[in-house]
């Protein structure tokens, strides 16, 4: 066996390793970009890799709690604009109430009119 052989070896799995870590990568930008989660399970089952090995590497495994850490605001950000829209449907809910409560009376009021104008019609009617 020639005595640079190792050497190769060396290079070759350096070469195979940054390979495997950026399509790892890759595979995690692809999943940030399209807004799915992001869990050291899901990347590993996409990218090809067991979960022990992303955890070996520190700088996949940081962005990965990156990438959770955004996410997780977001899905705050979004629950607090989904409550403000709760309250807002809620208040016009409330105004839609009252609003029928009120048209509700008119109405009745309406009908009491016109029922007292057809009296009023017939008794004249009678007279005559």
């Amino acid at each position: 066996m020639p005595a640079d052989r190792p050497h190769h070896l060396v290079e070759h799995a350096q070469r195979r390793h940054q390979q495997i870590l950026d399509h790892a990568q890759q595979t995690l930008t692809d999943m940030a970009d399209a807004g799915e989660p992001v869990t050291v399970a899901l990347v590993a089952r996409r990218a090809g890799v067991s979960r022990s090995w992303i955890y070996s590497q520190p700088t996949l495994r940081e962005r990965i709690q990156q990438l959770q850490h955004v996410r997780a605001g977001t899905d705050a950000a979004r629950d607090t604009v989904t409550r403000a829209s709760d309250d807002s449907l809620r208040q016009r809910l409330a105004l839609a109430h009252e609003r029928i409560s009120r048209l509700r009376t008119e109405n009745q009021q309406l009908r009491d009119a016109l029922a007292h104008a057809h009296g009023q019609l017939r008794a004249a009617r009678l007279t005559t």
